[in-house]
């Protein structure tokens, strides 16, 4: 036997090999995110999920149906199938995706990402499912404004670090429309450099350096209009 071979796998009854799929078994996950969503689970085949972006008017939809996980027996047995029905796969899908999301708790403030048994069409969805629509873009306006109201937090407490502010935090305040955020600028244009007095890091938009309060940019200091007295 060469080193690396796995006993067994060779043969024809160690192949992995799904068992008939039953057609009706089907789960729709809705997503009114306006951003992709790529879920993939490497314990399950088909393993891989991905949702476009969606909105409220127009949400995305995703039909899945079941997969399947193997079991090891021993090494003379076929491995054993573990299925695994759709409601559970957008299940995991949406809260794998949700949990662990800065705000998000999984009832009030959330992405609008939801799922219903069952196939459908985003027609027959806002026709069955209005209610769950209003719910989701309750929890995500509410999510949102979570994440904003964290984002000014995270500003003042860091000294205008644009390292501390999440891009959905920048995401929502595009659909809450909301434009008057300091935090709101380009990422490049506030990028943090060293002050040349004590090594600390600074904003570079600013001409004092707020740790040592040394006049870090002379340069820019004269062209602001700010005067020191002697």
């Amino acid at each position: 036997m060469q080193v690396g071979n796995f006993p067994g796998l060779e043969s024809p009854h160690r192949r992995i090999i799904r068992a008939p799929i039953n057609p009706m078994d089907k789960a729709t996950v809705v997503s009114i995110l306006p951003k992709p969503i790529l879920e993939t689970k490497i314990t399950i085949q088909p393993g891989v999920f991905e949702i476009k972006p969606g909105t409220f008017e127009n949400p995305a939809v995703l039909v899945v149906g079941s997969s399947s996980w193997w079991r090891e027996i021993d090494q003379d047995q076929p491995l054993l199938e573990i299925p695994v029905s759709s409601v559970q796969v957008a299940d995991s899908i949406v809260a794998d995706y949700c949990n662990g999301l800065l705000a998000c708790d999984m009832a009030d403030r959330m992405p609008g990402l939801f799922y219903v048994p069952g196939e459908y069409t985003v027609e027959k969805l806002k026709k069955d499912h209005t209610n769950m629509l209003i719910k989701a873009k309750a929890q995500q306006k509410a999510w949102y404004m979570e994440l904003v109201r964290i984002a000014d937090i995270l500003w003042a407490r860091t000294n205008g670090n644009p390292l501390a502010i999440n891009d959905d935090a920048r995401l929502a305040c595009k659909e809450l429309n909301i434009e008057n955020k300091p935090w709101l600028g380009d990422l490049q244009t506030a990028a943090l450099v060293r002050c040349v007095a004590c090594g600390s890091l600074r904003n570079g938009q600013f001409p004092i350096c707020q740790t040592c309060k040394a006049i870090a940019d002379p340069a820019l200091a004269k062209q602001l209009g700010i005067t020191f007295a002697q």
